[in-house]
C-alpha cells in the first residue's frame, strides 16, 4: 500500500522517544512492501539535532507550516492509508486537513496516550481535539487495556487497538563491550518521573557508593544533587544505546504517572534493553506482566530496597529470558504485522476493500 504519516519526527531522536519508535516501525512496514512518505514539520529544536535525513525504507519530507502541508494534499489524498501521530505541531488542523483530503484509511497513532487523554479532560486541545477524534477510521493506541473501550466509548473512535512500540533487531542486540554500570537509566527529564528516578536510583546509589551508576538524558535541572557515583550523561544517541544498554549490569525503567494510572503502556525502552539482553528493574503498574514475566524476564521495583537485593544478584538468566520475549513478541516486524493488520480491519469496516478498483494483482489500483 501507499502509506503517508504525518508524526512528530522521523529525523531527530533528540528529547523525544517517537523516532525511535516510527523508525523501528515504518522500517519494518516498508520490509512488508509497503511505499511509505513521512511528513515531518520542519522545526529548529530537531533541525539542529538530526540524525536521520535520507532513510532508505521511506521518503522523508518536511513542510514549514501549514500552507506548506498544502503542498502535499494529492500525496495525501492518493494514499491508501494516512496517520497523524501525537505531539504533531496544530495537530488538530493537520487532523481536519487529512480527514478533508483523504481517500483511504485514516488513522490516529498516539504514542502518548494516557498524556493524550489527561489533556483531553483539562480542556487542553494541543494536538488532538474530540471533535476530530470521530473521523478517523482508526486510533492506534501506545496504550492497551481497558483505555481503548475507553477511546471508543467516550470520544467515539470507530476502532481503537492497541500499538505498542517495538524494537529494531537490526540494531539492537548484545554488544561485546565491557561493563561499566551496575545499573542505568536512559531517559529525558520529566516532572513526573523523577520522584521514581529518586526512590529507585539515586536513594540506591547513596545508599551503595561502591556500586557504579548512570543516568542518561537531557533537560535535567542543575538544582537535582546528584551522588558521586551518578556518572551523567547528556545525550546518548540511539546508535549508542545497544552499546550503553551491553555496558549495564542492570537497567532501570521509569513510567509517566499518567502511563501508570493507565496501565498496558510500555516504553520503547523496556523493548530496546530487552532485546540487548540486559536485566530490567521496572516501577510496577498494571498490564506489564502481559509483557514480561515478572521474576524470570523482569524484576518489578517498589523501592530502593528491591532494587539493591536485585543488584545483589546474578542476572545473566534473566536478560536472555527477555532478549526470547522480545524475539518471540516484541519486535518491529511484530508490530508492521499487527499494523497491517489494523488498517486492513479499518479499510474493511468502512468498506474499502469493495469499493476501491482492484488490480490483477489484488492490490488496491
Amino acid at each position: 500500500m501507499k502509506l503517508v504519516v504525518l508524526g512528530l519526527s522521523l529525523s531527530s531522536a533528540w528529547g523525544n522517544g517517537h523516532a525511535t519508535t516510527f523508525r523501528a516501525l515504518l522500517k519494518a512496514f516498508a520490509r512488508r512492501g509497503h511505499e511509505i512518505l513521512f511528513l515531518e514539520r520542519d522545526v529548529p529544536w530537531y533541525a539542529g539535532h538530526r540524525d536521520l535525513t535520507d532513510p532508505d525504507w521511506c521518503e522523508l519530507a518536511f513542510y514549514d507550516d501549514l500552507p506548506g502541508l498544502d503542498a502535499w494534499h494529492a500525496r495525501i489524498a492518493d494514499a491508501d492509508a494516512v496517520i497523524v501521530g501525537s505531539y504533531v505541531p496544530e495537530g488538530v488542523e493537520v487532523a481536519r486537513r487529512v480527514q478533508g483530503w483523504a481517500r483511504g484509511t485514516t488513522a490516529f497513532y498516539d504514542i502518548d496516550t494516557p498524556v493524550t487523554l489527561a489533556k483531553l479532560e483539562r480542556g487542553d486541545f494541543e494536538y488532538l481535539s474530540p471533535e476530530v477524534i470521530p473521523g478517523f477510521d482508526l486510533y492506534l493506541s501506545f496504550t492497551g487495556g481497558p483505555t481503548l473501550r475507553h477511546i471508543e466509548s467516550a470520544y467515539g473512535s470507530p476502532m481503537a487497538r492497541a500499538l505498542y512500540c517495538s524494537v529494531d533487531l537490526d540494531l539492537y542486540g548484545p554488544r561485546d563491550v565491557a561493563v561499566r554500570w551496575d545499573l542505568s537509566y536512559l531517559g529525558t527529564y520529566s516532572d513526573d518521573r523523577q520522584p521514581t528516578l529518586e526512590r529507585l536510583l539515586l536513594e540506591p546509589a547513596r545508599q551503595r557508593p561502591d556500586l557504579k551508576f548512570v543516568v542518561a538524558g537531557p533537560q535535567y535541572p542543575a538544582t537535582i544533587d546528584w551522588p558521586a557515583n551518578v556518572e551523567r550523561i547528556e545525550h546518548c544517541p540511539p546508535a549508542d544505546h545497544a552499546a550503553f544498554y551491553s555496558a549495564s549490569r542492570f537497567t532501570l525503567n521509569v513510567t509517566r504517572a499518567d502511563m501508570i494510572r493507565a496501565g498496558w503502556s510500555p516504553s520503547v525502552r523496556l523493548f530496546e534493553a530487552g532485546a540487548c539482553a540486559t536485566p530490567i528493574i521496572s516501577d510496577r503498574w498494571d498490564g506489564i506482566e502481559s509483557l514480561f514475566a515478572p521474576g524470570s524476564e523482569i524484576v518489578l521495583a517498589g523501592g530502593g530496597a528491591d532494587v539493591l537485593a536485585a543488584l545483589d544478584r546474578d542476572a545473566g538468566a534473566m536478560g536472555r529470558a527477555a532478549r526470547a520475549r522480545i524475539e518471540a513478541a516484541h519486535s518491529s516486524d511484530h508490530r508492521a504485522a499487527e499494523l497491517d493488520a489494523h488498517l486492513a480491519e479499518a479499510a474493511a469496516a468502512r468498506g474499502h476493500a469493495q469499493a476501491r478498483p482492484v488490480s490483477s494483482q489484488g492490490i488496491p489500483a
